[in-house]
C-alpha cells in the first residue's frame, strides 16, 4: 500500500508540474500580448500629442502658444468630470495604487476620461511627459485582462500584468525596454524590487517595444555621436552632481506634493480656479523664458531643453533661471489637474542640474554631466536609481555612462531620506514610521493626487 500512496503521489506531483509549465507559459503569452497592445497604443498616443497637436499648434502666435496650456488644463478638467464622473488626474500615481490595494481596479471609463485629459494637456504644451498616461494604460489594459482569465492566473499574483502593462507603457515611450521592465518593478517600492515579475515585465518592455518601434522607430531620445571618457575627477564632480540632484530633487518632491494638495481640493468650484490661477502662472513663465532665451522652453515635454542645455553657449545664470521656470511650470501644471508623467520633467531638471555643475568642474564636457545628472535627479526623485542608470544607458546608446551614473544616482539617492515624488511608495525599512510620511516631517497629499 505504501508503495501505491508513493506512486500516487509522484504521479500528482508531475501533473501539478505540468499544470504550472503551462500556466507559466500561458503568462508569457498574456504578457506578451499585453505589451503589443500597449506599444501600439502609446505609438498612437504620441503621434497625435506630439506631432498632430503640439507640433501643430505651436508655430501660432506666441500670445496664443502662451494661453493654450490653460486651454488644456480646462479640457482636461471637463473630461474628468463628464466622463470620468470626476476621477483623479493621477496616471503613475493611480498604478503605484493599485499596485499595492487589490481593492483598487483599473476601469476603463476612468482610462478614456484619463486619456483624454492627457491629449489635452500635454497637447496644449504644459510641461510634463508622456510616459504616466502611457504606463497607466499599460497597467490598466493588463490587469483588466489578467480578470478575464482566472483561470490562468489563479495561482499567480494579481499584480503580473498590472506590472507587465506598466513596463511595456514605459518602454514604448522611451523606446527602452530594459528601462521599462526596470521602471515598472523598482518604482513601488523606495527600497526593493517588486519580486516574482520579471519574466512577464520583461517580455512585456520587449513586445512593447518592438510594436511601437515597428510604426515610429528604434532611434534613440539622446543620441550622442561622440565618444565620451571620464577622468577621476569627472568621477568626484559625479558625487557633487549627485548631492546637489539629491537636494534639488527632494525640493523638487515638496514643491509637487504641494501642487497635488491643491489639486485635490473637494468642491466642483476648486478645479476651475485651479485651472485659472494655474494657466495664468503659466502664460506668465512662458513670457519669462521668452525673454530670457528667446524660445519657447516652457512648454512640451522638454526634450528641447535637454538639447538646448547641451550648448556650451549658455551662461550658468540663465540655465538656473530656466531649471526654477520649469519646476515651477510643471508645479503650477500639477496644481492645475493636468494629467501627465512626472519622470521627464524630472529628466529636464537633471539635465539642467549636470550641466549647471559641469561649467564649474569640467567645461570641455558638458555631455558627461548632463547625463550624470539626468540619472541622479530622476533616480531620486521616483526612487529608483536602478532604473535611471538604465535609462540613460539605453536613450544615449553609450554605456560609458554607466560608472558615473551610478556614482551620481547613488548619491541622490541618499541624500532624499523618505521623500519621493508620490506618496503611493512604501518603504521596507522597519524603521519608517509610515508610508506616507517622509523625512521633511511635510504631510503628504490626499488620495485625489494629481498625476506622477
Amino acid at each position: 500500500m505504501g508503495v501505491i500512496r508513493r506512486l500516487r503521489l509522484a504521479d500528482h506531483r508531475r501533473h501539478e508540474l505540468r499544470q504550472l509549465a503551462a500556466r507559466s507559459n500561458q503568462v508569457v503569452l498574456f504578457a506578451a500580448i499585453t505589451g503589443a497592445t500597449t506599444g501600439v497604443f502609446v505609438a498612437g498616443f504620441e503621434y497625435l500629442v506630439v506631432d498632430v497637436l503640439f507640433e501643430g499648434t505651436h508655430g501660432m502666435p506666441l500670445p496664443v502658444v502662451a494661453l493654450l496650456p490653460a486651454l488644456g488644463l480646462l479640457v482636461s478638467l471637463g473630461a474628468r468630470r463628464w466622463i470620468g464622473g470626476g476621477t483623479s488626474p493621477a496616471t503613475a500615481d493611480e498604478y503605484l495604487h493599485a499596485f499595492h490595494d487589490s481593492r483598487v481596479e483599473l476601469g476603463p471609463r476612468d482610462a478614456v476620461a484619463r486619456v483624454v485629459a492627457a491629449t489635452a494637456t500635454l497637447g496644449s504644451g504644459a510641461p510634463m511627459g508622456l510616459e504616466g498616461p502611457s504606463l497607466y494604460v499599460g497597467a490598466t489594459f493588463g490587469s483588466n485582462l489578467q480578470r478575464r482569465f482566472p483561470r490562468v492566473f489563479e495561482r499567480a499574483d494579481h499584480r503580473i500584468l498590472l506590472v507587465a502593462g506598466a513596463a511595456a507603457g514605459v518602454a514604448a515611450i522611451f523606446k527602452a525596454p530594459a528601462t521599462g521592465a526596470v521602471f515598472a518593478l523598482e518604482v513601488p517600492y523606495q527600497d526593493d524590487l517588486a519580486r516574482r515579475m520579471l519574466l512577464p515585465a520583461l517580455v512585456a518592455s520587449v513586445s512593447g517595444y518592438l510594436a511601437f518601434a515597428a510604426i515610429l522607430g528604434t532611434a534613440p531620445l539622446f543620441p550622442i555621436e561622440q565618444a565620451t571618457a571620464f577622468e577621476l575627477r569627472d568621477l568626484i564632480g559625479a558625487a557633487v552632481v549627485g548631492i546637489v540632484a539629491g537636494l534639488g530633487a527632494r525640493t523638487f518632491a515638496r514643491l509637487l506634493r504641494t501642487a497635488k494638495t491643491i489639486a485635490g481640493r473637494p468642491g466642483r468650484l476648486a478645479g476651475v480656479v485651479n485651472v485659472v490661477v494655474a494657466g495664468s502662472v503659466l502664460g506668465a513663465l512662458f513670457a519669462l523664458g521668452r525673454v530670457l532665451t528667446g524660445e519657447s522652453l516652457l512648454v512640451g515635454s522638454g526634450y528641447q531643453v535637454v538639447a538646448w542645455a547641451g550648448d556650451p553657449a549658455q551662461s550658468i545664470p540663465v540655465l538656473i533661471a530656466i531649471l526654477c521656470l520649469r519646476s515651477f511650470a510643471t508645479a503650477a501644471a500639477v496644481a492645475g489637474g493636468g494629467a501627465g508623467g512626472l519622470f521627464i520633467p524630472l529628466v529636464v531638471g537633471g539635465a539642467l542640474t549636470g550641466t549647471i555643475i559641469g561649467h564649474v568642474v569640467d567645461d570641455g564636457d558638458l555631455t558627461l554631466f548632463l547625463v550624470i545628472g539626468v540619472a541622479a535627479f530622476l533616480g531620486a526623485g521616483y526612487r529608483v536609481p536602478l532604473a535611471a542608470v538604465m535609462f540613460v544607458a539605453e536613450t544615449t546608446g553609450r554605456p560609458s555612462f554607466v560608472v558615473p551614473g551610478v556614482i551620481a544616482a547613488v548619491t541622490a539617492e541618499l541624500m532624499m531620506g523618505n521623500s519621493s515624488v508620490t506618496r503611493y511608495q512604501r518603504s521596507t525599512n522597519l524603521l519608517a514610521t509610515d508610508a506616507g510620511s517622509d523625512a521633511d516631517g511635510d504631510a503628504e497629499t490626499g488620495p485625489d493626487e494629481s498625476t506622477g
